[in-house]
């Protein structure tokens, strides 16, 4: 059986940080192992602290376990080379912002912003317990509008697979060659002092 690498082992930061970012990385090998509703909750619950914009909350999170009914539903939203390996996940949920304030419903131009801040806190939270939350981009969002029925005032934004660690060996050969903890840009390259210049 083979394990998972170490991300420490293969990141290095530049400046002192918490090592929980550097820890903190998406592979694709999950375990049988169940995520129960106590960890989902821990995991939302870390999502609601994130900030927003006049403490908007504009985030929505639509969810479902392995063992779920729902399973099905969230499953099939996906493109199929996600499907291949997200089937054994043990949770799968959809990120949803609403795109207006609830105050006087005029647009509010960070709902993705914030509903990605609140991701964040999310993933960091699986992290920290030791589970693995991949986020991802490749899923059908007219379906989830369609299966789901929510309106247009709300944008699916991402989706994301929680589960325990597993063995790489069980996913396709392709896939499991990907299993490692990848690097990041230097700061030069997306950060300037007072200018544009990239």
């Amino acid at each position: 059986m083979s394990v998972l690498p170490d991300p420490l082992k293969h990141r290095t930061a530049d400046h002192p940080i918490e090592t929980l970012f550097l820890k903190r990385w998406s592979p694709r090998s999950f375990s049988d192992k169940p995520v129960t509703d106590t960890d989902l909750m821990r995991l939302l619950e870390a999502a609601r602290w994130a900030p927003s914009t006049y403490n908007e909350q504009e985030w929505r999170f639509v969810y479902a376990t392995r063992s779920s009914k729902h399973w099905n539903t969230l499953l099939n939203f996906l493109v199929p080379a996600n499907q291949a390996w997200c089937k054994d996940a043990g949770a799968l949920m959809l990120v949803i912002s609403k795109k207006t304030f609830a105050k006087n419903g005029k647009p509010n131009p960070v709902h993705t912003f914030d509903a990605g801040l609140s991701t964040m806190n999310l993933m960091l939270q699986a992290t920290a317990m030791g589970l693995i939350a991949h986020g991802m981009a490749g899923f059908d969002r007219d379906k989830t509008r369609a299966d789901l029925q929510f309106s247009h005032d709300y944008e699916p934004e991402a989706m994301i697979a929680i589960g325990w660690p597993g063995d790489p060996d069980r996913l396709p050969k392709e896939m499991a060659a990907m299993e490692v903890p990848t690097g990041r840009k230097k700061i030069a390259e997306f950060a300037r002092e007072g200018v544009f210049d990239f």
